[in-house]
């Protein structure tokens, strides 16, 4: 099954989307995430959107692929008057995990973007969540307090 979630971010900003289950036996995988401006006939800039595994203490449009808690990111660009986009590069892990996620976003014009993400559950059998569990305490000592 494929579950959708969708929204929009100010720059600067970050969102939880809440997956987990009690006994974590549910996994997901992101199959799609796209970006769009909230207003793309307008808005030119350069746009980042990141998906982690935790809470970000920062917002930033660093994008570092050696992060084992990031999942997910996407670069938009795009030129006003007239409005073009330039360049879209998607980048999300084959990953599959039992947490909630977070989506940060940064923008160099401060506009608000929207979000749409696909996400495939996958049934998780007692082993497989207690590895993707313990995967995530390993890398977030905070997931597990």
């Amino acid at each position: 099954m494929i579950k959708t979630f969708r929204g929009n971010l100010d720059s600067g900003g970050q969102t939880r989307i809440r997956l987990s289950t009690k006994q974590g036996k549910i996994g997901y995988k992101i199959v799609n995430f796209q970006v769009m401006p909230v207003n793309p006939t307008t808005e030119g800039g350069e746009k980042v959107m990141k998906i982690f595994k935790i809470k970000q203490t920062s917002v930033t449009a660093i994008v570092d692929f050696a992060d084992g808690n990031l999942l997910g990111s996407v670069l938009f660009t795009s030129e006003a008057n007239p409005y073009y986009p330039t360049h879209i590069s998607t980048v999300f892990e084959q990953e599959v995990f039992n947490q909630d996620v977070y989506v940060t976003y940064v923008c160099t014009q401060t506009k608000k973007c929207s979000y749409y993400i696909e996400i495939e559950t996958i049934p998780l059998t007692d082993n497989a969540a207690s590895v993707s569990t313990l995967r995530d305490i390993r890398l977030n000592p905070q997931v597990g307090g």
